[in-house]
């Protein structure tokens, strides 16, 4: 058996579908043709079955395959290989990954993030990557991207884009991994077929490390546990979830400490029925119900720099929680004509706003950065009177219908709209519709328009701490977007080009309260375009090599300094027992000039390559050795964060990691 993973985005594309469709365990995909290959389906941006050159969407899916030679340790990392996407460290959370979306880098959930198509995105910050992006890559089946607005199939927060991670059902497979800076993986993935009707899966993960040593003291040590059971019982699908992910020391909210502290936790129950799966209806609900819980602490002031006793820590001790109900359904009136609907139910509410603090006055329920209310330590206070205006509600309603109509035999359409009525807040239409040509066998254009929205979350209306005041006259952002694809394939390469144009409307952005940038309120600043192209090419090179590279362009100055340019590559060659895989990423330059002009703190960022290698070799039938490196030249590198004193936030050098790999 040879193990093989293939290259970047396109390809994983046509992977995806075929390791679903058509190949059984490790059967080597290097022996199907490239037509077979391109005969995929994709349903994540249209919910109906469409090929690469009939999606009516920017799609890039990865499977377990694909993902394995890419060397990365987590889903998010794969955004560094989806053109319009790249993902780095912020100031909130340091060691948490954040989004850089199509020009925009902002820490306020513009994508949407799904684990098996439930939302993790939560109503109190509006993001998810405070709660799952440690997930092992061995325990994920696929991770599918929409590129792009989304809110017309799936609401909020799909606002620049989807993420949606599945993991597997149909695997028996268990990990080991040891590597750089004390980093422990293990996985365990298990699933019995125990009758003709009933079959049970599990997947396991602990991912622990003590973290590199930053220059200004600290590491950024790493807990993560992931944790699902399911089953599957004739129509019926019912898992439940438990992720967990503690990081400590490195950066929280702006400060570094040996004494932060970040610990997110969710809880989640997904369940679906399938009513009817036919060629002439399909018609599922769905049950959907998750806990989101965070605790978070970061170094304010220390009283080194102050006249304090003791280091002034403040941070969030916050829960929430999601229900869901869904109907999701499709009816193929004629060969020519498919219609697609559904409807949809949510309660989101905030039901504790608490805060962790060094300095509280028990008796006004304030944190009093005074000596004499000083705790000596850090203490959870679960009522925090300042926060009471964030424990609060957000039901939702929503109706989505689009049509899929087949004109002639060279154009398809597709037309749909999805209704959100956010209770109190606000409520949306999202329009959407594409026209399909196909020119000839071998070249596609597509004319392809979408609205997304997002509305404001509860921390971006009413939070009221040391770092942040809400805005409870917020309006939701808007997004136009235009796209024109040109698709090409012929019977060794493929190749597609996108141009698009976003019409931002309403964009929240931090604003600063005080000259020194210290404290920080919530504002509808933007209203502007971002234009850009997309570029992704895969070569058969020969029958045991593959080449893919992607390219992204801006043509405006991105929101937030961000990478106007960037790329990935990757190439992939099979020996005998031996897959070995090179890739690389390459972001431009950024500068952003001192907001002072009498002291040069300019941050400048040349452009940088980061080189990584996955080199895998197969002992039998059903074990292997991976060994994986990201950022093997040990490149070092930063982001720029307009929260942190000098604009800087540290990244991570070189990742080293030897794992073993058993199917059972």
């Amino acid at each position: 058996m040879k193990i093989i993973t293939p290259t970047i985005s396109l390809l994983s594309i046509m992977y995806s579908g075929v390791a679903l469709s058509n190949i059984e365990g490790d059967e080597d995909l290097f022996d199907l043709s490239f037509e077979q290959l391109l005969d995929v389906n994709i349903s994540l941006a249209t919910k109906t079955s469409e090929t690469r050159s009939s999606v009516p969407s920017s799609i890039t899916v990865f499977n377990q395959q694909h993902i394995a030679l890419l060397g990365v340790s987590n889903a998010y990392e794969l955004m560094n290989f989806v053109p319009g996407f790249q993902s780095t460290r912020g100031d909130w959370v340091g060691a948490v990954p954040k989004e850089h979306t199509r020009g925009i880098y902002l820490d306020s959930g513009n994508v949407l993030v799904m684990i098996n198509g439930q939302r993790l995105n939560d109503p109190s910050f509006g993001k998810a990557s405070v709660y799952m992006p440690f997930i092992p890559v061995e325990l994920i089946e696929r991770v599918e991207f929409i590129r792009g607005p989304g809110s017309a199939l799936y609401g909020s927060n799909a606002f620049l884009g989807v993420m949606n991670v599945v993991t597997t059902t149909d695997r028996s497979q268990l990990s080991a991994s040891i590597g750089e800076h004390g980093e422990l993986q293990a996985g365990l993935s298990f699933n019995k077929q125990l009758s003709d009707d009933f079959k049970i899966y599990s997947n396991f993960s602990v991912n622990k490390r003590d973290g590199e040593t930053y220059s200004f003291g600290v590491k950024d040590p790493l807990e993560s546990y992931f944790l699902e059971i399911g089953a599957k019982w004739r129509s019926l699908n019912i898992n439940v979830r438990k992720n967990t992910t503690q990081l400590d020391e490195f950066i929280n909210l702006a400060g570094a400490s040996k004494g932060n502290h970040h610990r997110s936790e969710n809880t989640a129950l997904h369940a679906i029925y399938e009513w009817s799966n036919n060629e002439e209806w399909q018609l599922s609900t769905s049950f959907d119900f998750i806990r989101h819980e965070i605790e978070s602490k970061g170094l304010i002031a220390s009283a080194e720099a102050t006249d304090l006793i003791g280091d002034f820590f403040v941070g969030p001790a916050w829960s929430t929680k999601d229900l869901a109900l869904k109907l999701d359904g499709s009816y193929q009136f004629t060969e020519f004509l498919q219609v697609n609907f559904g409807a949809e139910y949510s309660e989101e509410e905030q039901f504790k706003a608490g805060v962790i603090s060094s300095y509280y006055d028990y008796q006004t329920g304030n944190t009093v950065v005074e000596n004499q209310y000083y705790l000596g330590e850090t203490r959870t206070i679960d009522s925090h009177p300042p926060f009471n205006d964030l424990l609060s509600s957000f039901d939702s309603y929503a109706l989505y219908a689009q049509g899929k109509y087949i004109a002639t035999d060279k154009l398809t359409m597709f037309i749909g709209a999805r209704f959100d009525e956010v209770k109190d807040i606000d409520s949306k239409l999202s329009p959407r519709f594409a026209f399909i040509y196909d020119l000839n066998e071998n070249h596609t254009l597509k004319l392809q328009y979408g609205e997304s929205f997002r509305t404001p979350v509860s921390n971006e209306l009413y939070s009221n701490d040391d770092v942040t005041v809400g805005n409870p006259d917020l309006k939701s952002e808007y997004v136009k977007t235009t796209e024109l694809v040109w698709h090409t394939e012929n019977q060794t390469w493929q190749m597609d080009v996108v141009f698009f144009n976003n019409e931002l409307k309403d964009f929240i952005n931090l604003v600063a309260t005080d000259q020194a940038q210290t404290r920080f309120t919530f504002d509808n600043v933007f209203e502007t375009s971002m234009q850009g192209v997309e570029v992704n090419s895969n070569f058969n090179l020969t029958e045991n090599t593959w080449f893919e590279a992607g390219f992204t362009q801006l043509f405006d100055e991105p929101i937030n300094p961000s990478f106007k340019r960037f790329a990935a590559a990757a190439i992939t060659h099979q020996f005998d027992m031996i897959q070995l895989s090179v890739n690389t990423i390459w972001r431009d330059k950024v500068f952003v000039a001192s907001p002072d002009l009498s002291v040069s703190q300019d941050f400048k960022q040349s452009d940088y390559f980061l080189l990584g290698l996955t080199a895998s070799f197969s002992i039998d039938n059903d074990s292997s050795i991976i060994l994986k490196a990201q950022n093997l030249l040990d490149k070092q590198y930063k982001v720029f964060e307009p929260r942190m004193t000098d604009g800087i936030v540290p990244t991570q050098s070189r990742k080293l990691l030897l794992q073993y790999r058993l199917t059972f």
